[in-house]
């Protein structure tokens, strides 16, 4: 069963308006830049399962901060079929980001309770993504123009763009203005670099501002 279920789940990102995501092969480095991150006011984050050991690493924090901050919701992107996000499920995400939509993944996600957000590139994949129960879609590759639009026949979808968002004010106005229901962001977060080095000091001011931009993006809408 899931520490959070996933109606909180789509309550807190939808208000958050961002979902940071980021990968490393250190549980140091990766509970280090979950702390940078969370200090920004953000309560969602994503571990991309992309590398050897990140069942382990992922695992490692989320035990870390069952303790040090249970208000962090922690969810695994790049899952392509069931038996991985069954994994991951058991080790503590409480939701499942794909770049794919897989009807498996959907299944078990809606059995044990979990939000799944799988990557869809047309209207026909949003449409059976919906279907299938998911309540936010990621677009993936991201459009600014492919949401704006999809939401001209499909008002009500959530979609969200993973890639392609940065932590600017013309970025996030381009993303909102577009109609984008949240924003994954990656390495324009947490670079590389960063990684390198374990400084994650301008990740909690970057994910501030984000969700102070967003806010007034909505609201000039």
């Amino acid at each position: 069963m899931p520490a959070v279920d996933r109606l909180t789940f789509y309550t807190t990102v939808l208000s958050d308006g961002v979902v940071p995501l980021f990968y490393t092969p250190s549980l140091e480095k990766a509970i280090a830049a979950a702390e940078a991150i969370a200090s920004g006011g953000v309560r969602c984050i994503e571990f991309t399962n992309r590398g050897e050991g990140a069942l382990a690493v992922f695992s490692g924090m989320v035990e870390h901060f069952r303790k040090a901050n249970p208000n962090l919701i922690f969810g695994v992107g790049s899952v392509l079929e069931a038996p991985t996000a069954a994994l991951f499920i058991a080790h503590g995400a409480n939701y499942i980001v794909s770049p794919n939509f897989n009807p498996e993944v959907a299944k078990l996600c809606n059995r044990r309770k979990i939000a799944y957000l799988p990557g869809t590139a047309t209207p026909t994949e949003i449409s059976n993504a919906e279907e299938a129960g998911c309540e936010i879609i990621k677009i993936f590759p991201p459009s600014p123009e492919l949401i704006k639009a999809v939401l001209g026949p499909l008002p009500w979808a959530k979609l969200m763009p993973s890639g392609g968002v940065e932590p600017t004010q013309e970025n996030v106005n381009k993303w909102i203005g577009a109609g984008a229901a949240c924003l994954g962001i990656g390495s324009a977060l947490i670079s590389k670099s960063m990684l390198a080095s374990g400084d994650f000091s301008t990740a909690g001011p970057n994910v501030a501002n984000m969700i102070a931009w967003i806010k007034e993006a909505r609201v000039k809408k």
